[in-house]
């Protein structure tokens, strides 16, 4: 094959092992190996002597040198609230000192302080904010994230929050794929229904217009939205063009796995209280269980059942929650948590936390995989093998990150 030099994106070269991920969800481990990504895609895997005949480093518009390295691809992170404002840090104190999420929240804090910040803050802010922390993100390997809104409650703040993660998205190197999420929190001084009926009528069609969303979340959990309630929103959403999500089964247990199911949402969030019947339907649906450890190991709670989902056949998918109550920009941490905590191994959590989370966002087929045809969405690690990702546990083991075959963070 000739490939004109301009064509030539990358080559990572020399990798101790290039980790693909298979169409069965297995790892596909190629040792002193090389990648060469062509217009952004990736064009071929192989010992690295083959591989750079073909496509010579030197012809390569970034050329890296992996000796003794270890190359993943980039990770997806399907569940963030990463757009925020203001500081929670002293309800983790709060937490440690007893009090429960709900206690928090109907004490004015939790969302709804983080809904008072939003709200205060100017567009540019909540721009140079969320900019930061994908900043963080992309230096931990992530090239790949869903954004939620869900900090506004009302029309002019949600649509506020879309369009500032539809910037940032122009703005950054990372992908960020947006949710409206509405139906988050019941507004302070609000009755339930009344605020549904506003989410349905009024934020929905003003969100459709604006044509930025590509999801509608609902937080599906006792004291916030019932399973009815969700149910409306959802489908609301989906006469806009809007694919549901679910945020289920999170604090208890009331039927938001099942509602997931019922609809055909992309995912379904949380499963910290799944029963057997959930973890049946979801494979049964085709919806994807999307875990968030972090959220668990902040709350203090019992972890997902990962390995009752996994033992099912389910295409488990794991993301960090980032949030001002989930703190963490790291897949590296998640996939540590995951492998501790949820009895996933090191390369399930690696599909979890790539494949999987790819199929979590409806991305098209074989994102997060690194097989020929898909993009350059590359993490080369300072470590010898991906298992170092969850085994060096709070420590950030991303030396290089590719974009579509471009360098867009080193070290």
């Amino acid at each position: 094959m000739s490939v004109h030099n301009s064509d030539l994106t990358a080559v990572v070269h020399d990798a101790n092992e290039i980790v693909t991920i298979e169409e069965d969800g297995s790892l596909g481990i190629y040792e002193d190996a090389a990648i060469a990504v062509v217009d952004g895609k990736i064009e071929r895997i192989g010992a690295t002597g083959p591989v750079t005949r073909e496509f010579s480093p030197e012809d390569a518009t970034h050329a890296i040198d992996a000796s003794g390295k270890a190359v993943v691809p980039g990770f997806i992170d399907p569940h963030t609230h990463a757009l925020f404002a203001g500081d929670r840090s002293d309800e983790f104190e709060a937490k440690l000192q007893g009090k429960t999420y709900q206690e928090i929240l109907a004490d004015g804090g939790g969302i709804l302080r983080t809904v008072r910040a939003v709200r205060d803050a100017s567009d540019e802010e909540l721009l140079s904010n969320l900019l930061s922390h994908l900043d963080t993100m992309l230096a931990h390997g992530t090239t790949t994230v869903e954004v939620k809104s869900g900090y506004g409650l009302d029309t002019e703040t949600e649509l506020r929050m879309l369009d500032v993660i539809n910037r940032a998205d122009d703005q950054h190197a990372v992908n960020v794929v947006p949710t409206f999420m509405g139906a988050h929190a019941i507004p302070e001084g609000r009755d339930a229904d009344d605020y549904v009926d506003e989410v349905i009528e009024k934020q929905i069609p003003a969100i459709a217009e604006q044509g930025i969303a590509q999801f509608c979340d609902v937080f599906c959990e006792e004291g916030v939205f019932s399973v009815e309630q969700s149910r409306r929103v959802l489908e609301a959403g989906e006469e806009y063009g809007l694919t549901p999500k679910v945020h289920a089964e999170e604090l208890a247990h009331i039927g938001g796995t099942q509602l997931a199911a019922e609809l055909g949402a992309t995912s379904a969030d949380h499963l910290l209280h799944a029963t057997q019947g959930d973890i049946d339907v979801v494979v049964e649906s085709g919806v994807v269980p999307v875990l968030l450890p972090g959220t668990a190991f902040g709350l203090g709670a019992e972890f997902a059942d990962a390995r009752a989902f996994l033992d099912a056949g389910a295409p488990v998918a794991i993301a960090t929650d980032f949030n001002p109550n989930c703190y963490s920009q790291s897949m590296g941490f998640a996939t540590s948590l995951s492998c501790v905590e949820m009895g996933m191994t090191p390369a399930e959590s690696l599909v979890a936390g790539t494949k999987h989370a790819g199929m979590a966002l409806d991305m098209p087929d074989g994102s997060g995989t690194l097989q020929p045809g898909t993009p350059g969405d590359i993490a080369v690690l300072d470590a010898p093998s991906y298992v170092h990702v969850p085994y060096n546990f709070g420590v950030n083991a991303v030396e290089t990150v590719l974009k579509d075959g471009k360098v867009v963070h080193r070290a």
